[in-house]
């Protein structure tokens, strides 16, 4: 993270600043693909239509109300770490995985839109927990196995949806 400067606090002590840093810049990925996904999800529930209406305006209701608490969860723990959380839209839009809706879909795209963002925000989380691990980063470690085990159930539940 080239434009921040990080702190050195002494609740990281053990972490080495490389870690850190890497751990840092991994987590603002993982909050990028949440906070890009939590956008997503809210613009569903606000305009979805169909004969699955009531279902789906319910569930991704529920969905979004958890991802605006997990993005706070996760910018506090870049704040833990000694950095400063990206925030903007331009630097979030930079960081993230998960590509952009075209237009508005019909409910049944929405749901397939949905199952890659819950599936891209797992995959962002598994690929930094080896790094925190290695880091011996528990408090991380356990933020991105929460985080991973909602969404890839949020995915599956989205998915049993697509069956026919």
């Amino acid at each position: 993270m080239s434009q921040t400067r990080m702190s050195s606090p002494n609740i990281n002590f053990g972490i080495a600043e490389p870690q850190r840093v890497e751990i840092v810049e991994g987590m603002s990925r993982l909050l990028a693909d949440a906070y890009t996904l939590y956008l997503k999800t809210h613009n569903f529930h606000w305009n979805v239509t169909g004969p699955m209406f009531q279902t789906l305006h319910l569930m991704f209701e529920a969905m979004y109300n958890e991802q605006w608490l997990a993005v706070d969860l996760i910018a506090e723990r870049i704040r833990a770490l000694g950095a400063p959380a990206p925030g903007t839209y331009e630097q979030l839009s930079a960081l993230t995985s998960i590509k952009p809706s075209n237009g508005l879909p019909k409910a049944r795209e929405m749901i397939a839109e949905l199952v890659e963002g819950q599936e891209t925000v797992a995959r962002t989380a598994r690929a930094l927990f080896s790094v925190a691990e290695a880091a011996n980063d528990q408090p991380t470690c356990d933020l991105l196995t929460q985080r991973m085990q909602l969404h890839e159930k949020n995915a599956w539940m989205l998915r049993s949806l697509l069956e026919e």
